[in-house]
C-alpha cells in the first residue's frame, strides 16, 4: 500500500460514522474502566508443556514457541521477496485463522460467563501467547442484532519491535498479523466479518497502536482495501492459491458425517483420511496395519462409504472370535452334511456381502486353509462352499486388517507369502492415538455427545484436571479404551455436572509423560501427574494441602506454584477422609464432628467415591 493510498483512507476513516469513529479520533474515547478484563488463571491452566514429546498445547491447540528475532526475519524476507502488499496479504491471512481458533476455544472456555468476558478471551490471549498488552478503550456489542464495535489499545507489539529493528518510522500501520487476528477471532465469535483497523500505529511513531473494531457494512466501501488483504482477493491475490473470503475456520473434519464416521485432526489422521480417499474409489484390496484399539474398523467403513459400493453391505468378520474350525463355514458358507448339525446348506459371509465390501479383522489368525481359500477368492473371484464341489463368483472388495507383523509371521511360516503379497497391494498404517494426541479433544467431544445420548445423561463437559489427565495419560488402549474410559466417566458423573477424573481413572494408570505448567506467577513448574488419580489420604498430602492453604491467605504469597496442586475438592476431600478416619468410620459422629446433617455427610461421601465401614 503507498503513501497516496494511507492518506486517502485515513481521510475516510475521518469522514466515517459520527457516532462511532468522530470521538476516538477525537480523542473522546470512553474511559478503558468501563471494560475491565477478568482473572487469567482460567487461560493460564490449559497451558501445558510436554517434555516427552516436544508439544505445548493450548487447550486443544498445538503452539509454538518461537523466537521473536526469528519472526522478525521471516517477516523481513516476506516483504523482501514480495513486497509489502502481498507480505501484508500473507501474515493478515496468517492472524486471522489464528483468531478463528482462539474464538472457538473461548467460547469453551468461559461458556457460562458473561458475553463480554467470553469475548475478552481474545485480547487476553494476545498477552498470554507473547503477542503484546492489549488494554480495553470500549467494546460493545450485540451478536443477535449484529452490532459489534471494538476498540483496543496495543503496546509492546512484537510485529513493531521487529519492524522496526529493520525499517525506519514510517507512515502505515505495521501490525499485519494482529488485525487479522482480531478481524478473524471477532468475525467468528460474531457470526458475520467483523473488520478491525489500525488508527494508530508504534510502527508510525506513536506511543501506542490503536485498533478499531465494526462490522465490514458498517465500515462502507472505504475499507474494502484493507478487507482484501484479509479475503485474498487483493493486491496479494496473485500469489494465493484461492482467493475465497474467510470463513469459519471449523474443519468439515472436525464435524463427522455420522457417528460411525472417522473422528481426528491430527497429521496423522490426515494422513490416513489422504490414503483412503485415494483408494476408495478403485476395487483394490486394503490392508490396515496397527495396534489393537486405532479404530482401523471404522477406517474401513469409511473407505467402504467412499467408494462405489456404498449402496451395497459392509460385512464384518472378526476372524479371532471365530473357532478355527468353523471360519471357513462363516467366510465361504457350507453345503448340506459338510459337518455334523449342518441340515441345510448356507451362504458364507463373502456371499452375504455380494457387490459390497468384506472386512476381514485380525486376519492374521486365519487357518493355513482358509488363507489358501481366502487367496483364490482374492485371485479369481471364486469361492467353494465347504463340502460343496459347485465353484460360485463372487464379486467382492476384501479390506483387511492386522495388528500383528505379517511379515514376520510369513518368515516364522504362520501366514501364507503369495496371500501377504494379494493383500498388501495397498497398506495402510493407522498410528497410536499417543502418536496423535491432537485428535484427542475431538474425540473426547465425540464421545461424550454419543453416550450422553446413548445413556439419556446430560454432563457438560470435563474439569480441568480431567483434561490434564487425558492429555497425559499414554493410553495403550489407543481409541477403544478412551471410548470405554468416557463411558465410564458418562456414567459415573453426577447430572449437569462435569465429569472429573475419579469418575475416569482407577488409581492403576500410569501416567508417564512429564508435563509442565505455568502458575499464577508466570512460572514454568511441574505438573504432578500422580495428582490426576485420587489415592488414599497420606501425611503428606495433609502436609500439602494445608501448605497451599496458608500460602492463600499469606500476603507474601512465597510459594505461588503450591498453589496449582490443591484445589477446593482437594481440601473437601481431605476434610472428610480425615473426620471419617477420626471417627474410625461412624458417619454420624463424623458429621458431627464436621458441622453438617448425616444425610449431608452421606450424600458427599458417595458423591467424592468414598467408601467407609458403615457401607
Amino acid at each position: 500500500m503507498n503513501t497516496d493510498t494511507k492518506r486517502k483512507r485515513t481521510k475516510a476513516d475521518d469522514s466515517a460514522k459520527p457516532s462511532t469513529l468522530e470521538p476516538l479520533l477525537n480523542g473522546n474515547q470512553v474511559k478503558i474502566d468501563e471494560v475491565r478484563f477478568p482473572d487469567m488463571a482460567d487461560l493460564i491452566g490449559r497451558l501445558r508443556f510436554s517434555t516427552v514429546d516436544g508439544r505445548i498445547w493450548l487447550d486443544d491447540q498445538r503452539m509454538l514457541l518461537i523466537h521473536a528475532k526469528a519472526f522478525g526475519a521471516l517477516r523481513r524476507e516476506l516483504i523482501e521477496s514480495f513486497g509489502l502488499n502481498k507480505a501484508r496479504g500473507l501474515l493478515s491471512r496468517m492472524g486471522y485463522v489464528a483468531g478463528t481458533y482462539d474464538a472457538q476455544m473461548a467460547r469453551k472456555v468461559r461458556l457460562k460467563a458473561a458475553a463480554k468476558d467470553m469475548f475478552v478471551v481474545g485480547p487476553q490471549l494476545h498477552c498470554l501467547e507473547g503477542i503484546g498488552l492489549s488494554e480495553p478503550v470500549r467494546l460493545e456489542f450485540d451478536i443477535g442484532k449484529g452490532y459489534h464495535y471494538g476498540e483496543f489499545l496495543w503496546t509492546h507489539q512484537v510485529e513493531d519491535e521487529e519492524h522496526t529493528r529493520y525499517y525506519s518510522i514510517g507512515d502505515e500501520p505495521m501490525c499485519w498479523m494482529q488485525i487479522g487476528y482480531a478481524s478473524g477471532y471477532s468475525s467468528e465469535f460474531m457470526g458475520r466479518p467483523i473488520l478491525y483497523r489500525e488508527v494508530e500505529c508504534q510502527s508510525m511513531g506513536q506511543a501506542a497502536c490503536r485498533i478499531v473494531g465494526q462490522p465490514l457494512d458498517v465500515w462502507g466501501e472505504d475499507a474494502a482495501s484493507d478487507w482484501s488483504f484479509l479475503s485474498g482477493s487483493g493486491p496479494s491475490a496473485d500469489i494465493s492459491a484461492e482467493a475465497n473470503p474467510p470463513i469459519n475456520m471449523s474443519s468439515a473434519q472436525e464435524s463427522p458425517a455420522n457417528a460411525l464416521s472417522p473422528v481426528g485432526i491430527s497429521p496423522g489422521f490426515n494422513s490416513v483420511m489422504n490414503m483412503v480417499r485415494r483408494v476408495a474409489p478403485t476395487n483394490a484390496p486394503v490392508l490396515f496395519l496397527g495396534e489393537t484399539g486405532v479404530g482401523k474398523e471404522v477406517f474401513a467403513r469409511a473407505l467402504h462409504q467412499l467408494s462405489s459400493r456404498r449402496a451395497e453391505l459392509f460385512v464384518a468378520v472378526n476372524c479371532a472370535a471365530i473357532p478355527e474350525q468353523l471360519i471357513e463355514s462363516e467366510l465361504f458358507g457350507a453345503a448340506r452334511g459338510a459337518y455334523t448339525g449342518a441340515t441345510e446348506a448356507r451362504a458364507g459371509r463373502f456371499e452375504r456381502a455380494e457387490g459390497g465390501t468384506l472386512f476381514l479383522d485380525e486376519i492374521g489368525t486365519l487357518s493355513t486353509g482358509a488363507q489358501g481359500n481366502l487367496l483364490r477368492a482374492l485371485q479369481e473371484g471364486e469361492i467353494e462352499r465347504l463340502g460343496d464341489t459347485r465353484t460360485r463368483r463372487v464379486n467382492v472388495r476384501v479390506i483387511a486388517a492386522t495388528n500383528v507383523d505379517l511379515r514376520e509371521a510369513v518368515k516364522t511360516g504362520e501366514f501364507r507369502e503369495d496371500l501377504f503379497f494379494r493383500l498388501n497391494v495397498f497398506p495402510i498404517h493407522v498410528p497410536p492415538l499417543r502418536e496423535r494426541r491432537e485428535d484427542l479433544p475431538l474425540l473426547v467431544t465425540h464421545f461424550l455427545n454419543k453416550f450422553n445420548r446413548l445413556h439419556q445423561r446430560q454432563l457438560t463437559g470435563f474439569t480441568q484436571r480431567s483434561v490434564d489427565a487425558i492429555m497425559s495419560y499414554d493410553w495403550p488402549g489407543n481409541v477403544r479404551e478412551l471410548e470405554n474410559v468416557i463411558e465410564r466417566g458418562v456414567i459415573l458423573a453426577d447430572e449437569h455436572k462435569a465429569i472429573d477424573t475419579t469418575h475416569l481413572f482407577t488409581d492403576n494408570e500410569e501416567f508417564k509423560d512429564a508435563y509442565y505448567a505455568i502458575n499464577h506467577g508466570g512460572k514454568l513448574v511441574a505438573r504432578q501427574t500422580s495428582q490426576f488419580i485420587e489415592k488414599k489420604t497420606q501425611d503428606s498430602d495433609v502436609e500439602r494441602v494445608f501448605k497451599s492453604i496458608n500460602n492463600l491467605l499469606s500476603e507474601s504469597g512465597e510459594d505461588d506454584e503450591n498453589l496449582a496442586e490443591v484445589s477446593l475438592d482437594d481440601i473437601e476431600d481431605l476434610l472428610l477422609k480425615k473426620a471419617i478416619e477420626r471417627t474410625h468410620g461412624n458417619i454420624a459422629a463424623a458429621a458431627r464432628l464436621l458441622g453438617i446433617t448425616r444425610p449431608q455427610m452421606v450424600y458427599r461421601l458417595k458423591h467424592r467415591g468414598i467408601v467407609t465401614k458403615d457401607e
